[in-house]
């Protein structure tokens, strides 16, 4: 059973360094386009506050999350950005302010969830763990945007077994989200941890099997590079097939990242 404490605290690590990355930003720089289209490093803090704030009413008001899904379903692809897009003009310090409160709030309300229960969700209900390295999941990437967008490179950390696992774990959802079967077959993946060592995920002898650092998977699960891009390698059929349309965050079909976009 996952360790719910344990990813929060390393959910504040991750946020902690997203932080690290604007705190100090003169507020014109909040302007700077990132990776995703049409989005600021405004916006991308802007998400990260909408989001956490909808995750806090799935674990505080979870009754009252059926109107939030009705919401979600009349936008379809425009709800995410339509959220981002109303809080992306607000001063960057006080935004910065109101994430930080949102997320100690969520935080807070995630550790007091009772075992077992599962908090709905725009994709599949999730336990408060799961919503945990959720968010460490789309903080993580989302930090990735606006790195890229200052020129910054992060060093990769153990934390990136949270979202690795999560990656893992959304295979199926990914087919799905293609209106495609998911395979049958477990697949292996192997992947070299920020220290060298390895993680392994699915049966040892399983013939789809994707390999790679850890750092490149996370990328790809997350659409912020694509797999030509990483040092990530596929061998079976099934196995390249889900490389290309991996995704690890709910929500519609994500364009990814044009090959050589970052090279």
């Amino acid at each position: 059973m996952a360790d719910l404490e344990a990813i929060l605290t390393d959910l504040d690590a991750e946020s902690r360094d997203v932080d690290g990355l604007v705190a100090g930003l003169p507020e014109p720089d909040w302007a700077r386009p990132t990776p995703a289209e049409g989005w600021t490093i405004a916006h991308q803090i802007a998400h990260l506050h909408w989001t956490d704030e909808k995750a806090l009413l799935a674990a505080r008001r979870p009754d009252d999350f059926g109107e939030e899904l009705k919401r979600a379903l009349v936008a379809v692809d425009a709800y995410a950005d339509q959220g981002a897009a109303e809080l992306a003009p607000t001063r960057p310090a006080e935004l910065l302010e109101r994430w930080r409160r949102g997320r100690a709030d969520l935080r807070d309300a995630l550790a007091a969830v009772p075992a077992g229960t599962k908090l709905p969700w725009y994709g599949p209900p999730m336990s408060a763990a799961s919503m945990a390295t959720a968010r460490m999941m789309e903080t993580w990437a989302h930090g990735q945007d606006i790195a890229d967008a200052l020129g910054v490179e992060r060093a990769p950390t153990a934390r990136l077994r949270h979202i690795a696992r999560f990656g893992v774990r959304t295979r199926d959802f990914a087919f799905a989200l293609h209106s495609l079967a998911a395979p049958t077959e477990e697949f292996r993946v192997e992947l070299t941890a920020p220290d060298g060592s390895r993680w392994t995920f699915g049966p040892e002898d399983a013939t789809q099997r994707v390999t790679g650092s850890a750092l490149g998977f996370c990328l790809i699960v997350t659409q912020r590079r694509h797999p030509a891009d990483t040092d990530v390698r596929a061998e079976g059929e099934s196995a390249q097939e889900w490389l290309g349309l991996a995704q690890a965050f709910a929500g519609p079909p994500g364009k990814g990242r044009e090959p050589g976009q970052f090279a």
